[in-house]
């Protein structure tokens, strides 16, 4: 399974509608090592997504970094992303890669060994594997616990970042694991957006991955 190494560690915006929040956040992140950021921002039009990538991008370009976008896949085709995340309520991951073509990378949410398998037979680069540990995020979701999760990323034939509950805290977890049994990478949202250093937040999470 091929890897693009700045997927190691994923910056999810959080929603907010907040850009000059979130370009702080991006360039503290970045600092600390992160090399990719998703924006996704449900309140915003397809302008405003445009906008707000137009006005990350110098910042995640000097770091030759990543730059994706939550579902869609018009504005990453149109070069306003490198890729695209999309999930259950956007495209099947086939329609989704037919959609966004060859040269963005694609990735999908999963939440089970079905969903991982779906991903990887539509050409996605990556899955996103969720709830790992209990977050506000998506309250009431059984989380699937590392051991599960280490499980699913173990048999998936694509690789797989975790993604909820994901924080500094969730270090120890990580390396209670053996480096194969550990994700490809995180995708975190308020462990880095609300930390009171983003940049060290982002130093501990990727120095739990291997």
């Amino acid at each position: 399974m091929s890897f693009d190494d700045r997927l190691r560690l994923i910056m999810i915006t959080d929603g907010a509608g907040d850009l000059p929040r979130l370009r702080t956040a991006v360039r503290e992140a970045f600092a600390g090592g992160c090399r990719c950021v998703q924006v996704r921002e449900p309140g915003w039009s397809g302008r405003q997504l445009w906008d707000a990538c137009a006005a990350l991008r110098p910042v995640v370009k000097d770091h030759e970094g990543l730059l994706l976008v939550n579902d869609r896949l018009d504005l990453a085709r149109a070069g306003g992303a490198d890729g695209a995340q999309v999930g259950h309520r956007s495209l099947p991951p086939d329609a989704a890669r037919r959609a966004l073509g060859s040269g963005r990378l694609l990735g999908f949410s999963a939440h089970d060994d079905a969903e991982l398998a779906a991903a990887a037979r539509a050409g996605c680069d990556f899955a996103l594997l969720s709830p790992v540990w209990p977050t506000d995020c998506k309250p009431g979701a059984q989380p699937l616990g590392v051991a599960r999760a280490a499980s699913l990323t173990a048999g998936a034939s694509l690789p797989v970042i975790w993604l909820g509950g994901v924080t500094p805290a969730v270090s120890a977890d990580l390396r209670a694991l053996a480096p194969s049994e550990r994700p490809q990478g995180l995708a975190a949202m308020s462990g880095v957006l609300d930390s009171a250093d983003p940049a060290e937040a982002c130093r501990l999470l990727l120095d739990a991955l291997p």
